[in-house]
């Protein structure tokens, strides 16, 4: 058995990709110097690829090797941490939250922290201490069904955690898959959360890379998300460094740069990035074409929040287009990300060439 790789015209780097798989598979197949690890993902194999000429297909032969350190994921019935190649990366934390889960730290290469740790931590000096819902890295929205799902003032609602349906590690992903259930302030259900996160190994040491799934699902009749900026489906608030007031740096995907030319914007992919800890360390994330709405909106302003917010048009574009969507009961809605924790800004961590690698991946055979 062989395994065939055709780059499709581009030079490919870390690229995640699943490669269609029948019966037993070597772990490892290699060429000269290119190695690839393979792991067995559903009716499919998953690998993580490097092709540097982008018209040379690449023919790599079975091969007895040790992946070494992988991805490995620990559920303590509260939180889930992720550990790459080794290292810490992240921090699913599901149980004991004031008003929905979170991830965090959300950790760089080198261990360099590129959210904020207030309000989960008191100890990092000089963080800004606005926007306490503002919790690294999370799932919200503002107006649903009246409710409001996106902030921990007086009577804010609720997504509650009920339970770990997956969990994988291994040595070339990891992966948890949750059910939630989004409720108002009383408790009572208003849609089915479906969040999968998928953590690559990507055998490098300037980025890290997970993939998000979130399918949220009308099942107790219809659910109204109203016109408002106060949301993201995926949310960031980066670590206080990276404001651009303190010389960070936001990017999307048609060259806009900062809230003055990205906030209110549709872009396939939006990037923060900023210097941290003396290392200029950043968080992209990217929309995928099957996402609601792509591309999305996004809800990112100079003091450091990120997030892909595709309802608010009627506050995007001061009235003159209306956001507002219900989802019928028993219908559901699909959100797809990519986020990349990276070195550098958005062109030295090629966002670009990410994206592309994400919407449309290399094609790889086994023989």
């Amino acid at each position: 058995m062989e395994l065939l790789l055709r780059p499709g015209g581009r030079a490919r780097t870390a690229c995640p990709i699943i490669i269609p798989a029948d019966g037993p598979v070597p772990t490892a197949f290699q060429s000269g110097p290119n190695l690839v690890f393979v792991q067995r993902d559903g009716d499919g194999v998953a690998a993580v690829v490097n092709l540097y000429d982008p018209d040379a297909d690449a023919l790599l032969a079975p091969i007895g090797a040790e992946p070494g350190p992988g991805v490995d994921l620990a559920d303590d019935g509260s939180e889930i941490a992720v550990r790459i190649a080794g290292e810490p990366f992240t921090t699913y934390r599901y149980r004991d939250v004031p008003a929905r889960p979170f991830f965090w730290p959300v950790l760089a290469p080198g261990g360099i922290p590129v959210t904020r740790a207030w309000p989960m931590s008191e100890e990092v000096a000089g963080e800004t201490r606005d926007h306490r819902h503002h919790r690294s890295l999370y799932f919200a929205f503002g107006e649903v069904n009246g409710a409001d799902n996106w902030s921990e003032e007086p009577g804010h609602a609720y997504t509650i955690h009920r339970s770990v349906d997956e969990l994988v590690s291994g040595p070339v992903f990891g992966r948890f898959v949750t059910t939630s259930d989004w409720t108002d302030s009383g408790g009572r259900r208003l849609l089915i959360q479906k969040a999968t996160a998928t953590f690559w190994n990507l055998r490098r040491d300037d980025a890290r890379l997970f993939d998000v799934d979130l399918r949220l699902t009308a099942a107790d009749g219809d659910v109204l998300f109203g016109d408002t900026k106060e949301g993201g489906m995926l949310t960031v608030r980066v670590a206080t460094p990276m404001d651009v007031p303190n010389g960070g740096r936001i990017e999307n995907a048609y060259g806009g740069v900062n809230e003055r030319e990205t906030w209110g914007c549709a872009a396939h992919w939006c990037d923060y990035s900023g210097i941290v800890q003396g290392t200029r360390v950043g968080i992209g994330v990217m929309d995928h074409p099957t996402s609601f709405r792509h591309p999305t909106y996004w809800h990112v302003r100079d003091y450091g929040l990120m997030g892909a917010n595709p309802f608010a048009l009627n506050a995007y574009t001061n009235g003159r287009k209306e956001g507002s969507f219900t989802l019928p009961a028993g219908a559901e809605m699909v959100f797809r990300y990519r986020v990349v924790v990276h070195l550098g800004d958005a062109g030295e961590s090629d966002m670009r060439g990410r994206y592309l690698d994400f919407v449309s991946p290399p094609e790889g055979r086994l023989r």
